[in-house]
């Protein structure tokens, strides 16, 4: 079977150790289901009968949360879906996406027959989008992916540079999708978000999802905001009937309702992350100074193999074009989680210096 490209592959780990691993390699909130969520998915009705196939109350529900008119968002079976239905209704000649990032947006691409271009960060930068992003939006190129902040880079797109880039696509008639599926996990997430932009900007797509703010991942539910309603009407007639379930419908309202879980999520990143990152620091790697609920980083040792051992599952990067070996993601997770996964990186380094001859 093909290697899997994404974190989050607990099943793969249980086959091969007989366990579930303490899993770093995901990067949802830690905090588990809200209440709210779980009381939600308790009721049998949702279940029961047929979901919404144009979930009313959910958009209705999302708009509201973004002030935002609830035609301007659909729904679908996680942000995922929506990427490849992006990719699939408008078939550009070119798409462009940076390297690293989400591996989805070129997957979706080449599936969909479009050529892709990538422009790759640097690490001399931190993987910083600089200004020059806006100038490979050339005639040909059709869609456009931003990932705010990046992932698995953590770093944050500048306004200016967003902006840039929606201006060449009304130039050449390309779409700009901004995935911000980690968006809300940041401390500055209003200032960060472009759904100020959605009003005078139709060439703008946001992507969202339940999946992490939530802990929402097994509930696939995720959601895209735009101006252009003619777009989402295509994207909703691209989508297979009843497309996202009723209990994820009900559970998404649930959790827009609770206000104080996302705080408490936010809350213990604003202690977390940092000690999490003075840690990895101290124990030699190389840490990219980004944001949201996971840490990029660079250690010169292998790790993946010894922290399995241990019952530990971390994000390989080796993968990620603009990536290779060496470097790593992991999330921030609760205090004593974190300090597991510290202890063990700490016990792999230690076994891999000791002398064998000693």
């Amino acid at each position: 079977m093909e290697k899997l490209v994404h974190g989050g592959d607990w099943a793969g780990f249980k086959a091969r150790y007989g366990a579930e691993p303490l899993d770093f390699s995901a990067n949802v909130s830690p905090l588990g289901l809200p209440p709210g969520v779980r009381a939600a998915l308790a009721d049998p009705v949702a279940a029961q009968r047929y979901p919404d196939p144009l979930c009313r109350s959910l958009r209705a529900a999302l708009g509201q949360y973004f002030s935002l008119p609830a035609q301007w968002v659909l729904c679908g079976n996680g942000a995922a879906d929506l990427i490849w239905r992006l990719a699939l209704v408008l078939r550009p000649q070119k798409g462009l996406v940076t390297a690293p990032s989400f591996a989805e947006y070129e997957a979706a691409l080449q599936f969909a027959g479009c050529r892709t271009e990538r422009f790759v960060l640097s690490e001399k930068t931190d993987f910083t989008v600089p200004p020059e992003f806006a100038q490979r939006i050339k005639p040909g190129v059709g869609l456009v992916f931003l990932c705010q902040p990046g992932n698995p880079t953590g770093r944050t797109v500048s306004r200016q540079v967003i902006l840039a880039a929606l201006q060449q696509c009304r130039a050449v008639g390309a779409k700009l999708v901004v995935d911000e599926c980690f968006t809300g996990f940041l401390p500055d997430r209003e200032s960060v978000s472009s759904c100020s932009l959605l009003a005078d900007w139709p060439e703008l797509v946001i992507l969202g999802a339940f999946t992490k703010l939530w802990a929402m991942a097994g509930l696939r539910l995720g959601w895209c905001l735009c101006s252009d309603t003619a777009l989402l009407q295509r994207l909703q007639a691209a989508a297979q009937p009843w497309s996202v379930n009723g209990p994820a419908q009900a559970a998404g309202i649930a959790a827009l309702q609770d206000e104080e879980y996302p705080q408490r999520v936010r809350a213990l990143l604003r202690t977390q992350r940092p000690r999490m990152a003075a840690a990895l620091q101290a124990l030699g790697m190389r840490v990219v100074p980004g944001q949201a609920n996971y840490l990029l980083f660079y250690c010169r040792q292998p790790l993946s193999e010894g922290l399995q051992a241990l019952g530990v599952s971390i994000r390989s990067c080796e993968n990620y074009p603009g990536l290779g070996p060496g470097w790593y993601r992991t999330a921030v997770r609760t205090g004593p989680e974190n300090d597991a996964l510290l202890a063990a990186l700490a016990k792999v380094l230690k076994g891999q210096n000791e002398d064998p001859q000693e």
